[in-house]
């Protein structure tokens, strides 16, 4: 941004509110008022008003487009009043933190004046400070604009016994009653590196996490890594998995006499069946892009990178993290196993 850069006046907004009346092209009148076209075309993006009710354009109007850019312009000015609050935000987004788990954090701190919500910190990030500092790179996605998610399709496995379909899976593991049911996948990196990749288990209530590296994606190698992990874990722990339908999964039989209920399958491309291990995986992208040489990452590595996870507060566990919540639930069934005549 050239340093004689100013914000748009009202008299400015006045005009530009005329001119669209009257037809004008946004490009002209950026030439007009001598301000560059973005300027004028993230201005009428950002300010145009909208009916509630269905929103349509009711158009931009000037009043109400200064109003909104004093509002924005109101939530960054609390993060440059306050440099601790902003080296905080700053701190914990390189750690990494989420927008949303760090406003959570300090609502839950309770500290009066030391708050911003998370679409305060989402407008610093994108904002001109924080676009110069890149804490874009910081976040989960790592764009440089904000863009919506996009989910990839799994891949399929014909073949699985019905009694596996995971429309066959208790109520108590859909509605997350019980602790102990958990969610399997397999994280893929780009093919010149070899086969090497990881398995993800998430335990559904606590979102505990698990991360094992493998060298292929051939299903009893694999099978065998979950079973070796979960067998460490006592019996109450361990009650189900679900997956989707890839064929590193195909051996469900190793587990079965390991995990209390068994193992389930998600519908052919319905990824979101197990959402709580989509969600997982995105969060580990963070650390471990699709591009990384997993080869050149030891499982100490993706350890730490587990424990990082594993020790970060989450809005679901009202801001808890995923090892209280999995520990305590733990000891609660080791407590009434304990106490049975």
């Amino acid at each position: 941004m050239p340093k004689n850069y100013s914000q748009l006046s009202l008299d400015e907004r006045r005009t530009i509110y005329k001119l669209l009346e009257a037809g004008r092209s946004k490009t002209s009148i950026a030439n007009y008022l001598g301000r560059h076209r973005s300027t004028i075309f993230r201005e009428t993006r950002r300010n145009t008003f909208y009916l509630a009710e269905d929103q349509r354009c009711n158009g931009y109007f000037h009043v109400n487009a200064h109003e909104f850019a004093a509002r924005r312009r109101s939530k960054l000015r609390k993060l440059i009043r306050y440099p601790e609050l902003k080296a905080f935000v700053i701190s914990k987004l390189q750690f990494p933190w989420s927008p949303d788990q760090i406003a959570g954090y300090l609502k839950r701190l309770g500290i009066d004046g030391f708050y911003v919500c998370r679409e305060t910190i989402y407008n610093f990030i994108y904002s001109t400070e924080g676009r110069a500092l890149k804490l874009y790179r910081y976040l989960r996605r790592t764009f440089k604009n904000r863009r919506k998610r996009f989910a990839r399709k799994p891949r399929h496995l014909r073949g699985i016994p019905q009694e596996l379909d995971i429309h066959n899976r208790p109520d108590e593991v859909k509605h997350r009653e019980k602790f102990g049911h958990w969610e399997g996948d397999l994280m893929i990196f780009r093919r010149e590196y070899g086969n090497a990749n990881i398995t993800s288990l998430v335990e559904r209530k606590s979102r505990y996490t698990y991360l094992i590296k493998n060298q292929n994606r051939r299903s009893e190698p694999v099978m065998s890594k979950i079973r070796d992990k979960l067998i460490t874990l006592p019996y109450h722990s361990r009650c189900s998995v679900t997956f989707d339908r890839g064929s590193e999964f195909l051996a469900w039989k190793l587990l079965k006499k390991h995990v209390a209920l068994g193992s389930y399958y998600c519908d052919p491309q319905a990824p979101w069946q197990k959402g709580t291990n989509e969600n997982t995986n995105g969060r580990v992208r963070q650390f471990l892009p699709r591009d990384t040489n997993i080869n050149e990452i030891s499982q100490a590595q993706i350890n730490k990178i587990c424990k990082k996870l594993n020790h970060t507060p989450r809005k679901c566990l009202n801001y808890r993290t995923p090892h209280e919540v999995f520990y305590n639930y733990l000891h609660q069934c080791e407590d009434q196993i304990t106490c049975l005549p």
